[in-house]
């Protein structure tokens, strides 16, 4: 199986609990709108990436943010969808961070503000992704990579196994911590539970509960664990060991693994949920990163940054 752990690092242990610490003495974040503004000002705290341009834009009809390094490769985007349950999260708070990834990966990213929950269910995520990709595609761009984060990293997983993506320009795909499972299925939902400072199968019910608003996750756009997987480009998954989340990567790793597809789910011991924003922290992080910028730069044909 295309499975590979990460040891935990002694400093990182340090760090871990520190940033634990911190977490239990913060308000406990719900997937609610209310929650919108405290969830954008965690996001939003990365550094500031120099030498990368920020605009705002819109692809396909749908809103966002552009994040442009000064070197970057013409005909190249990523496609990157936030995480936050599908209720939380906007493209403007992301910026710092995809625009790190951007950086290092040599290639402009588009953040997109796709439909958010509950005042636009289920499909509409969806068909914005759709309509996200023939705008790239339409605008010229010849290689595309998707990349997201937990309810994002579901979405960029869900719309190849419903898509040819060779055939519309998309090259590689990277998951962080990626939410595939909707009925909350998964071991680790609960041998996970007391490690996880972020999650719980608590909040991402209710999350699912006001993304489906009613609609069964018999969908195939929902059911990525149960999906066809041929037509899936060279895809990259990070996803912590101490996150409830662990388990949907680790099952779909099993199925890709079964349909030899050109995988790799790389597994940090120790860390949580979406851990690679936290790279000006961790050791742990700045590895994954810089393995996530490496792996795009290669299919997108661009060269690969250090370290900022």
């Amino acid at each position: 199986m295309p499975l590979i752990t990460h040891d935990l690092a002694p400093p990182d242990a340090q760090a871990m609990q520190e940033l634990r610490a911190s977490f239990a003495s913060a308000p406990k974040l719900t997937f609610a709108p209310e929650s919108r503004e405290a969830y954008d000002q965690i996001i939003g705290q990365v550094p500031l990436p120099s030498g990368v341009r920020f605009e705002a834009g819109e692809v396909g009809g749908v809103p966002g943010w552009w994040a442009r390094p000064s070197d970057a490769k013409a005909g190249t985007a990523i496609l990157y969808l936030h995480g936050g349950g599908y209720v939380l999260g906007s493209a403007k708070a992301y910026r710092n961070f995809v625009g790190e990834i951007s950086k290092r990966s040599g290639s402009a990213s588009f953040i997109a503000d796709y439909a958010l929950a509950p005042e636009r269910p289920f499909p509409a995520a969806s068909d914005d992704v759709q309509a996200l990709h023939r705008g790239l595609f339409d605008a010229g761009y010849d290689r595309i990579a998707l990349c997201g984060d937990s309810a994002g990293g579901g979405l960029v997983i869900s719309f190849l196994t419903q898509n040819d993506a060779k055939a519309g320009k998309i090259v590689a795909a990277v998951a962080m911590s990626p939410w595939l499972d909707l009925t909350l299925s998964g071991s680790s939902m609960t041998t996970k539970a007391d490690q996880d400072p972020l999650l719980s199968k608590e909040m991402l019910a209710t999350a699912t509960e006001r993304y489906l608003n009613g609609q069964s996750t018999r969908d195939p756009r929902l059911n990525v664990l149960g999906s066809n997987l041929a037509a899936m480009p060279p895809l990259r998954i990070h996803v912590g060991d101490a996150e409830v989340l662990r388990d949907d990567s680790i099952r779909f790793a099993k199925k890709a693994d079964a349909a030899g597809l050109g995988i790799e789910v790389h597994v940090w011991e120790g860390m949580i949920h979406v851990f690679p924003s936290n790279f000006a922290m961790l050791q742990a992080s700045e590895a994954a990163l810089k393995d996530i910028s490496s792996f795009l730069a290669q299919h997108l044909g661009t060269a690969a940054k250090g370290q900022t």
